[in-house]
């Protein structure tokens, strides 16, 4: 049987032989704690990584975010977020259920970003009819969208001047990072604090780090015990973060690269696509896409059916297996071109 070229997401990799031989010699402690060693040693890389005074291990990015969030926020506070932004409308909505938190939300621009001057007119008045605005959260990447590090800078100098703390929902801030060809650190500067994920593009089976001061990460380190994520002989996983840290940043090029390719395959079958860093969105008929779907998979070739289909390259899929995945679409509209040609 050919290997499975797997698309639907990069949070379906596995580990390496070499980030499981770090896991299974990962020197271990009770984190609750604060003594397994290997948990200190992925916090104290990833601040050092990030630029920020300190960081706390969560199992999850949903988890990471909505301590995150809880920590900024007092209940009934609000926090501004994007319609299209993972902590509003995939995480269950946690900061409302769980944190009391009053969204603002407002529409994501076609790049992803928000509107600066709408970010400025939901800013509740200082008025008890309101809830108070004190946070504002982005994302980066978003729908597999770089956002710049200009108009970060510009949102940043708003929510300073209007005494809001910034949170960025960074799971995939290193492919940002490798896109504008710069760092985390210089992306994430002026925030007050970034959670991003060990568990997609960095290959890692789980696990998530939040970065902040170190007042910021004391009251995180409370949320996470309210929401059930303090664990005990954590550096098993903590190493398979450690690894993906200092061994898959940089390699994160070779998804965008095939990711690229796999764009200008799709194209090249005239299908509308668009593609930035490591996802490709190809437009398909919406009636035709779950017979493609089930066409690609009896190919060997994994995708979330849609008529914007979402294409996700990663460490587990190399050049051969896009090229798979460019012929197996072709058999699929070649097929359909012939029939209705014919």
């Amino acid at each position: 049987m050919n290997a499975i070229v797997d698309l639907r997401s990069d949070t379906v990799t596995r580990p390496s032989a070499a980030m499981r031989r770090a896991m299974h010699e990962a020197e271990l402690g009770d984190d609750v704690f604060g003594d397994d060693p290997t948990v200190n040693r992925l916090q104290a890389r990833a601040a050092e990584l990030f630029g920020f005074d300190a960081a706390l291990f969560f199992p999850s990015g949903t988890q990471s975010n909505l301590a995150a969030l809880i920590s900024h926020c007092q209940r009934g506070e609000a926090v501004i977020i994007g319609a299209e932004q993972h902590s509003y409308r995939y995480e269950a909505g946690g900061l409302g259920v769980l944190g009391s938190i009053h969204p603002q939300v407002i529409p994501n621009r076609a790049d992803g970003t928000l509107d600066l001057g709408q970010i400025e007119a939901t800013i509740s008045p200082d008025d008890p009819h309101f809830p108070r605005t004190k946070l504002l959260a982005l994302e980066n990447t978003i729908g597999g969208k770089p956002i710049a590090r200009g108009y970060l800078a510009d949102a940043i100098q708003l929510a300073k001047r209007r005494g809001l703390s910034i949170h960025l929902d960074g799971a995939r801030i290193f492919n940002a990072a490798v896109h504008f060809r710069t760092t985390a650190r210089e992306l994430c500067a002026g925030v007050d604090s970034v959670s991003s994920c060990l568990s997609k593009g960095l290959g890692a089976p789980a696990g998530t780090v939040l970065l902040g001061g170190k007042e910021f990460i004391s009251r995180a380190k409370r949320a996470r015990k309210i929401l059930g994520g303090a664990m005990r002989q954590a550096g098993v996983i903590a190493a398979a973060g450690l690894y993906a840290l200092e061994h898959n940043v940089e390699r994160l090029a070779s998804d965008h690269a095939n990711a690229a390719r796999l764009a200008d395959g799709l194209r090249a079958l005239d299908l509308p696509v668009e593609q930035q860093t490591n996802m490709v969105f190809a437009t398909v008929p919406a009636e035709k896409a779950t017979a493609l779907a089930e066409h690609l998979k009896q190919r060997n070739v994994q995708v979330l059916p849609g008529a914007r289909m979402r294409l996700v390259t990663h460490l587990d899929v190399d050049q051969a297996g896009i090229d798979c995945a460019i012929g197996a679409f072709g058999e699929f509209f070649g097929e359909k071109r012939s029939r209705k040609t014919g």
